[in-house]
């Protein structure tokens, strides 16, 4: 059996008298001796009263015996989930809950989904799960998490966590996703923001004058998604080339992480970070097919096609030409729907309507017709294609610079069929 020594309240007086007491006594020189006990004495005093204050401070924090972390997910394969993610983990030891909530969840089975999505009237509502569930799903699908556990008083955990269980009802649950503006780590954010006493100023994490285009590239990039870059910037307008300010940038998951790990000289933000399980970021396979070589060869081979005199090649390309200008101008029209129909407001003013004109979508019928006012049409097309050519990489929107050999292609075929010779033009008989 293993014996303990029992603390009794004379062993706890002998021993604060042997502490205090015995540097007075055992000194030789009475004088030097009290001067030095002294200094002991008033050491030990002040290293007791700090110990004893820092037991108090510790006590009341964690007298709601709650942990608030913020989880940050890294990147997916999915087009959706390559920006990362955003989580609340509240840890409750009195009633041993492990609960991460979520405000990055919708209903995909919803039967109008794609058309709310597409409208910007996409409802995603605030879920929560077992912390084991949530870290499995993303342990198994190959992402990471990293965990900051934040420094929170007592009362400020408790209005955090009343405030996440007040959203979690049915009737409050839902809100109207806004990718930059109000999204899965925007709310979590804001829920912090409103909840701590005293909020330290954000420091900025990414270049001054940085912007909201620039800043969802970079994961784009980094990705692999040349595809989806393309897709992204023809339907983002101008609003999307505005400079962030230090809180807008933090609609980014990393953005957010980064920015309460630089904000922490005094630890006013984060007690400590750490990833919870190994994680190895994966490497993003990058085609030699991108969209600027594709749009290139294509449009090379329609060159080298019409200086044929074949007719059935000259069949062909005018079969190619309604389909180029058709396409072009159904674009057009799904820009001007994004831009009025939609609550996108990033979507507006967008600048490739300049090449994608929505008229093309009529004149693709035309292509055979001989009149004048189509002639006419075509040249002022074509005028019009040189002209944002020339100012491409001065418009106050940033361009993908694959549909370049779109725009080259445009004007081609619109001088070839503004001009007065029949060669391309001909029909086969």
């Amino acid at each position: 059996m293993r014996y303990t020594a029992r603390l009794t309240p004379r062993k706890m007086i002998n021993n604060l008298l042997r502490f205090f007491i015995v540097p007075f006594v055992n000194n030789q020189d009475w004088n030097l001796g009290l001067r030095r006990s002294a200094k002991v004495v008033l050491l030990r005093i002040c290293l007791l009263v700090c110990l004893v204050v820092q037991v108090s401070s510790i006590s009341a924090q964690d007298s709601s015996h709650i942990r608030i972390s913020l989880l940050t997910c890294t990147p997916g394969e999915e087009l959706y989930s390559t920006f990362g993610h955003t989580a609340i983990r509240v840890t409750d030891s009195s009633s041993l809950n492990d609960i991460v909530f979520n405000y990055g969840t919708f209903n995909f089975e919803d039967p109008s989904f794609y058309t709310k999505f597409i409208r910007g009237k996409l409802l995603y509502y605030l879920s929560a799960e077992k912390f084991e569930d949530f870290k499995y799903d993303y342990e198994a699908s190959g992402r990471g998490i990293t965990e900051q556990l934040l420094n929170l008083d007592a009362e400020e955990k408790i209005r955090i966590t009343e405030a996440l269980y007040l959203n979690i009802k049915p009737e409050n649950s839902t809100y109207k996703y806004d990718f930059f503006f109000d999204n899965c780590t925007t709310r979590p954010r804001d829920l912090l923001v409103r909840s701590k006493k005293n909020v330290p100023a954000f420091k900025a994490v990414m270049p001054e004058g940085t912007r909201f285009r620039q800043a969802i590239h970079q994961y784009l990039d980094q990705n692999g998604k040349p595809w989806s870059k393309l897709g992204i910037d023809l339907l983002l307008g101008l609003p999307t080339d505005a400079i962030m300010s230090v809180t807008q940038s933090q609609f980014l998951p990393d953005n957010l992480m980064k920015t309460l790990d630089s904000s922490n000289e005094q630890r006013e933000w984060v007690v400590s970070s750490k990833e919870l399980f190994p994680y190895t970021p994966p490497s993003a396979a990058h085609s030699i097919f991108t969209p600027l070589v594709v749009f290139s060869l294509i449009a090379v081979a329609i060159f080298l096609l019409s200086l044929s005199a074949n007719p059935k090649l000259i069949l062909i390309l005018q079969g190619f030409d309604g389909l180029l200008f058709f396409l072009t101008g159904a674009i057009g029209v799904l820009l001007i729907f994004m831009w009025a129909g939609t609550d996108h407001a990033m979507c507006k003013y967008n600048h490739n309507l300049l090449w994608a004109l929505p008229t093309h979508l009529v004149m693709s019928f035309f292509l055979r017709s001989s009149k004048s006012w189509v002639k006419k049409y075509f040249a002022i097309t074509a005028i019009l294609g040189v002209l944002l050519l020339v100012s491409w990489f001065f418009l106050p929107q940033e361009l993908n610079n694959a549909f370049l050999p779109l725009l080259l292609l445009l004007i081609y075929r619109s001088y070839q069929y503004s001009s007065s010779e029949k060669k391309a033009l001909n029909l086969i008989h």
